[in-house]
């Protein structure tokens, strides 16, 4: 698919000229970061999305121009980078089970995105724990697509893509996930995702 010099749609700023890959940038590295720094802390943030653009812009040329938006490419590199660090992450989910302390500053958003806080404020700290447990214990490839799917908000096309899975993959290791956090706290966990 032949590439207009005025073609400022995601696949038109990857496959153009290079100076247009700053573009791209410009529109996702704010998504992957917040993405990222929930999972990892905002300084090891810093770092993933920028060396997630740096792989990105050296296989440009395995980029799939028919692709309708590079955000399931981005999210997949960012993914890839993520397993260097999965260490240091799956410590953090363990000391949130164990204290309840946040070590990545992420608990509220855990809360949010999955027990109702308003009715909950009481035993909120104990379904955090049970979560972050969960989290911990999850093997990397479920714990990957729950929170792409949560934090990022990819669906699961993107997902799919992102990952390199067939869409029923998808399907099934994302109700794996939910029906993990399911049982891990009984009665908090409404699936809304």
């Amino acid at each position: 698919m032949p590439i207009h010099l005025t073609d400022r749609s995601d696949a038109g700023l990857v496959t153009g000229p290079p100076e247009w890959f700053g573009e791209l940038f410009e529109r996702y590295a704010g998504l992957l970061y917040g993405y990222t720094a929930r999972r990892v802390g905002q300084q090891a943030a810093e770092d993933l999305v920028a060396e997630t653009f740096l792989v990105a812009f050296a296989t440009r040329g395995r980029y799939d121009p028919a692709a309708p938006s590079a955000r399931p490419w981005l999210f997949g590199i960012l993914t890839n980078l993520l397993h260097d660090h999965r260490r240091s992450e799956v410590r953090a989910w363990r000391a949130l089970a164990r204290a309840g302390g946040d070590p990545l500053g992420s608990a509220r958003q855990i809360t949010e995105s999955f027990v109702e806080p308003a009715g909950e404020r009481v035993d909120a700290q104990a379904a955090i724990r049970a979560i972050a447990g969960e989290l911990a214990a999850m093997p990397a490839k479920l714990r990957d697509l729950l929170l792409l799917h949560v934090w990022a908000g990819m669906d699961y096309p993107e997902l799919a893509t992102a990952l390199g899975l067939p869409p029923g993959t998808v399907r099934s290791r994302l109700h794996r996930a939910k029906a993990r956090l399911r049982q891990a706290v009984p009665g908090h966990y409404e699936p809304s995702i």
